[in-house]
């Protein structure tokens, strides 16, 4: 507010420099000052406003306070009235052209003060003009005249003025309230902009990811501490430069904005550095640069490099546990069966009972080592286009004649037409043996099993549907995990195959159940065209 003043005041000293010089300089040459009636007191009178204005000049830096600055400017209004009064008095009174500076001075009052103001010096003007002509018309004081003015003329001289005064200073008064209002919305604005333009630096510079932006010519403009602290420079040493020279790997960037992830010499070690580019916009939503959000990755892909390590060993544990867990069992039966029949203690027919017991364990093992074999290493793949749905319906034949003894089971389809795809058709029709195994197994007598297709954007969904006893909930999260079962004859490996099959096809699959006693539905999605 005192600032503000102040530039006002100033503004104020330099317009009465300026029309002094002006006005009173045009007078003289369009004039002349000898067709005045006190020419020397005129030419002191000039000179009397420049010395005032040299004054005005001196006194305003020295003042401090709000109420100094008001009293200053309330002083020079009232002193321009007054030389206004005199330059009215030394040009002829009532027949001067100079009784416009009155109204000046009212405008002054509403720009530098207040609306207040407007009026007082309205009133101050009103009494110095009015007391003027009425001195002049009882010849109290001497204004050589040209012209006869009757008594009508200085009345209405006098009443003309003060209105247009009054007027001028309701419409100053005005003018000042809406612009002194439009000033302090404006300024509250302004604080709002400056307080959320520096909150949004602290924000900015708080981030402990690096962050930078560039103009719409690619040059960094910003660069914020967590980004210097990262990649070790200064911010004279990028500001103005492109992304790509600071970031080297930001070349090999095709496309205009993406997530990317790239290396770079940092104190001389190597350091892997993710970062995202986007758009910066503005309030309009119009491109005025871009926007670089990077963090520094390499102790983070170290931390997640030790955990997958630490997981995989995990999981070799449980691995060779439930290898060892399920060799253990046939290995048992085994060797019991040998031991009795060593000691020879045995009848024949019980002899051929155990070498039975014996050979069907041998066969159990082996097929645990084979599935266990599949599932670790698994064939590479032999990709062709192929018929899905012969596929299927090859598979579903073969459940049928398997299940010919259950004839209380019923296997619908809906597998119209063909649906070819890329992949390896030998291990697909493994996947769905599997899972089509599994849904009979799962059913009871007179349940159902229903395996169909559907076609979903660009994928293609293979649907096994039963309406067998469910999977817990608890399970339904570890029935992909390797010597996972539920069956007792089961070795856990046949989903595992499965998901791994299904994933080397770039597919996924994906199990339903809402518990026991419920419909299961195992959906394994592929790519229509997975070649």
């Amino acid at each position: 507010m005192r600032k503000d003043l102040a530039k006002r005041v100033s503004a104020l000293i330099h317009i009465r420099i300026i029309i002094v010089t002006i006005l009173l300089g045009s007078f003289y040459i369009f004039i002349g000052y000898e067709n005045l009636s006190h020419p020397a007191v005129f030419s002191y009178f000039i000179a009397s406003l420049y010395l005032l204005t040299i004054f005005y000049a001196l006194i305003l830096p020295r003042l401090r306070k709000l109420t100094q600055f008001i009293i200053f400017a309330y002083a020079q209004i009232v002193i321009d009235v007054t030389a206004e009064t005199v330059l009215l008095y030394l040009t002829q009174g009532i027949e001067s052209m100079f009784s416009f500076l009155f109204p000046l001075s009212i405008l002054s009052a509403g720009i530098v003060l207040s609306r207040r103001a407007c009026y007082v010096f309205a009133t101050l003007s009103s009494i110095c003009y009015g007391l003027l002509l009425d001195l002049q018309f009882y010849n109290i004081i001497l204004t050589p005249s040209s012209v006869t003015f009757t008594e009508k003329d200085f009345f209405y001289n006098i009443f003309a003025h003060i209105v247009a005064f009054y007027l001028i200073a309701f419409l100053s008064g005005y003018l000042s309230d809406k612009l002194e209002k439009a000033t302090e919305s404006l300024q509250e604005r302004d604080t709002v902009l400056s307080d959320l333009k520096v909150f949004s630096e602290y924000i900015i510079e708080s981030m402990p990811s690096g962050v930078f932006t560039t103009d719409l010519n690619g040059r960094i403009i910003t660069f914020n501490s967590s980004a210097q602290d990262i990649t070790k420079l200064g911010h004279k040493d990028v500001i103005g430069k492109k992304p790509d020279d600071v970031f080297p790997f930001l070349v090999k960037l095709q496309g205009p904005f993406k997530r990317i992830e790239g290396e770079m010499q940092l104190n001389g070690k190597t350091s892997l550095i993710g970062m995202r580019l986007t758009t910066l916009r503005d309030s309009a939503g119009e491109s005025i640069g871009q926007l670089g959000v990077f963090q520094d990755l390499t102790e983070l892909k170290a931390m997640e490099a030790e955990v997958k390590r630490k997981e995989r060993w995990a999981f070799i544990g449980e691995l060779s546990a439930s290898i060892a867990h399920e060799l253990r069992n046939p290995l048992a039966s085994l060797k019991a069966s040998v031991e009795m029949l060593r000691e020879n203690k045995v009848s024949k027919e019980h002899a051929d009972q155990l070498m039975n017991i014996a050979l069907s364990e041998m066969n159990r093992l082996n097929g645990i080592i084979t599935d266990f074999l599949l599932y670790a290493k698994p064939q590479e793949l032999n990709k062709k286009m192929f018929d899905l749905h012969q596929s299927l319906r090859d598979v579903i034949t073969l459940l049928k004649s398997k299940e010919a003894n259950r004839a209380d089971i019923e296997i619908s389809t809906k597998l119209d037409g063909s649906a070819f795809i890329t992949g390896d058709a030998k291990q697909m029709r493994q996947v769905f043996w599997n899972l089509g195994l599994n849904a009979v197994d799962a059913v009871n007598d007179g349940g159902s099993v229903e395996i169909y297709t559907e076609k979903k954007n660009n994928t293609v969904e293979v649907i096994f549907e039963d309406t067998g006893y469910g999977i817990s909930t608890a399970d339904v999260d570890r029935i992909f995990y390797p010597f996972f079962t539920t069956k007792e004859k089961g070795t856990g490996l046949g989903l595992a195959i499965a998901r791994k099959i299904i994933e080397e096809h770039s597919g996924k699959i994906l199990v339903e159940s809402g518990g026991k006693e419920t419909r299961t539905t195992f959906k394994v999605i592929l790519p229509a065209n997975n070649a």
